[in-house]
């Protein structure tokens, strides 16, 4: 029987000597054979793959008595353990990261309170949902609350479900008592709920699906969640600009310089969604972002039915002139019906101000 030294057979399993003595310490590998005289440890080239194991399930922080265990089954059984540990792991680590974020959250507003007595924001708001001149059917929803705005917009035909839904799902975390590190959490996991929800609802060509844009206040901590081509902006300080991304085609197209974005605007695809809840067969992947709002923001957000055929001039313009946000939301419907509005409209415009 071939034998290999302690030394050799670290080496070929890529531990050290003492590991090796550890590990026979706690009956997890014992040597093939043991010199008398000397107490030198020998193995076998068979016990490498066992050996690489236990080196593999200790770098992901298993303990050796759990490792014992993983050790005695079936490759099968093993694998469904390690998945166990690893998801123990994970929500472990997850529960750790919520108490660091509250901890954080907690000293921050401590620190608010003592030192810089910053107020109270609120906010007001006005939201607008009209059919355009071209469609027989309004598939756009915009709603606007004190802790939620949001604008989805459906695919036609059965899409109105599905933008209703998604606003809907949204709606019921206005009343969750949660603190601001949990709203990203709670708006993810809303996402994939509606998300799952819709693309079991309609298989086959008459597949619902939406947009979506939302943003869900706690104090002065927003969160921002986006899926396809709806849009939110902020004006600040006088200065507009876009807070999302579309998920669209052509912009993937600009993104890898193979079109202009003159030309991704005139596209004749420009609408084709590379995102959108309920689409395909796989889960969507949201954009989320947490955001700090100020007294005198002011956040637009849109479907494409105003952003594709009102500039970013005119909108600009429309965001300074009027200090009402329902008046706002009238010049942005009244500026799609000027351009023509060959889609639907939806806009909610809300100021952040000084309680």
């Amino acid at each position: 029987m071939e034998l290999l030294t302690i030394g050799a057979f670290a080496r070929a399993a890529r531990l050290t000597p003492k590991a090796l003595r550890l590990y026979d310490e706690v009956g997890l590998l014992p040597p093939a054979a043991v010199d008398p005289e000397s107490g030198y440890r020998f193995y076998t080239p068979e016990q490498l793959a066992h050996a690489r194991l236990i080196a593999q399930l200790r770098r992901i922080g298993m303990p050796l008595a759990d490792i014992r265990t993983v050790c005695g089954l079936d490759p099968a059984a093993a694998a469904r353990a390690v998945t166990a540990y690893w998801q123990r792991v994970t929500a472990d680590t997850a529960a750790r990261a919520h108490h660091v974020a509250r901890l954080v959250e907690h000293l921050t507003r401590k620190g608010v309170t003592m030192s810089d007595g910053k107020p109270t924001l609120t906010v007001r708001y006005a939201a607008r949902c009209e059919t355009g001149h071209a469609r027989d059917s309004n598939e756009d929803v915009a709603y606007a609350g004190d802790r939620l705005l949001a604008v989805a917009d459906g695919t036609r035909g059965a899409g109105a479900t599905a933008s209703a839904a998604a606003v809907d799902a949204l709606k019921a975390l206005e009343l969750a008592d949660q603190p601001a590190a949990d709203l990203l959490a709670m708006l993810a996991s809303a996402v994939d709920d509606v998300d799952r929800a819709v693309r079991a609802a309609g298989p086959g060509g008459d597949q619902p699906a939406t947009t979506l844009t939302a943003i869900l206040r706690r104090g002065s901590q927003l969160a921002l969640v986006h899926i396809g081509d709806t849009r939110a902006y902020l004006l600040r300080g006088g200065e507009l600009s876009q807070l999302t991304q579309d998920h669209t085609w052509v912009r993937s197209q600009v993104e890898h310089g193979r079109l202009t974005p003159d030309q991704a605007a005139a596209h004749p695809r420009r609408a084709l969604l590379t995102r959108a809840l309920g689409a395909g067969g796989q889960p969507v992947e949201a954009d989320l972002a947490l955001r700090t709002a100020l007294a005198g923001d002011r956040y637009l957000l849109c479907s494409d039915g105003l952003s594709a055929v009102v500039g970013r001039t005119d909108l600009h313009a429309a965001l300074t002139e009027a200090d009402d946000p329902a008046a706002t939301a009238q010049r942005l419907v009244d500026l799609a019906y000027a351009a023509g509005a060959p889609d639907n409209i939806a806009c909610v415009v809300a100021d952040v101000i000084a309680a």
